[in-house]
């Protein structure tokens, strides 16, 4: 062997001395580096991040479960569907709009087979619906009677005309009259229009908690607003941030709206200025109107 052929390839410049030596520096530099690091911290990271996607799965879950809740379909009368419930159930607009054509003219559906008849909703939507169909108990035993082998029909008497009383002129035995309201919620419709001084028109109605659609028809065949009322209008533009909160539209949040928009803008001049404020009930400001004064 010729260890002078094999010494030759140990000879380097200075350069790749210096080359070497750094190289050396820096493996060595990268294990000191890994000896001393402390990888915990990322499996507890890992660590972590797993429990968190465990939470978040589990959220999800929730989620779907309490979705599937909210689209649990409850018994309901075919003819008050609104078009939000009509939306709801699968219907279409036009099918809404049949709906809403018949009951214009104070007609009601008393049957499943009627109801199609009237909306013309596909077979699969009436059978998917159908069964959560609730008539009233006069619309039942009126069915049941008509399916019997020997029904006899009979005349009845026509009703007489509906004389519609002034609601502001209404005490609680004449509310209580009607099918739906008792004690308690003749005394809200009548503690609402105290609160008012008096009501402008009969969709006011809606604003009482607890009056349903049906009770509110009722409440609408037997009473009218016969006359505007003399009502203390509120001075828009100059009543206090008090005054205004104590309005039943308004309450405190929507009060300090104004009051700021006033401030910023100057007087109020009409309707549609409010209806720029944020939080105003664009849905009530024709009935919001008639109270206040600009």
């Amino acid at each position: 062997m010729n260890f002078k052929n094999i010494a030759s390839y140990f000879k380097f410049t200075n350069q790749q001395r210096k080359g070497i030596f750094l190289f050396l520096l820096l493996i060595i530099g990268l294990q000191f580096a890994y000896f001393f690091s402390d990888f915990s911290q990322i499996e507890k990271n890992f660590s972590e991040k797993k429990e968190w996607l465990s939470l978040q799965t589990e959220i999800d879950s929730l989620k779907t479960t309490r979705y599937k809740e909210k689209q649990k379909i409850y018994p309901f009368n075919p003819n008050f569907i609104s078009d939000y419930k009509g939306y709801k159930l699968g219907m279409s607009l036009k099918e809404i709009d049949r709906l809403f054509a018949f009951r214009k003219d104070n007609k009601y559906v008393s049957s499943a087979e009627e109801f199609q008849k009237v909306t013309k909703v596909s077979d699969s939507l009436l059978h998917r619906i159908s069964p959560y169909f609730k008539f009233p108990d006069w619309i039942n035993k009126k069915n049941v009677s008509m399916s019997g082998k020997q029904y006899e029909q009979k005349s009845f008497p026509k009703k007489g005309k509906i004389v519609a009383m002034d609601i502001n002129q209404a005490t609680q035995e004449d509310l209580m009259k009607i099918y739906g309201i008792g004690e308690g919620l003749s005394l809200r419709i009548l503690k609402q229009k105290e609160n008012l001084e008096a009501f402008v028109s009969m969709e006011q109605m809606n604003d009482v908690w607890g009056v349903s659609p049906e009770v509110v028809t009722e409440l609408k065949n037997h009473f009218r607003v016969l006359s505007f009322p003399k009502i203390k209008k509120i001075l828009i533009n100059d009543a206090s941030l008090k005054e205004l909160a104590q309005f039943s539209y308004f309450r405190y949040v929507l009060a300090k709206q104004i009051v700021t928009y006033r401030s910023m803008n100057g007087n109020i001049k009409n309707i549609e200025d409010l209806i720029k404020i944020k939080g105003f009930p664009v849905e009530k400001a024709n009935i919001i109107g008639l109270y206040l004064e600009f």
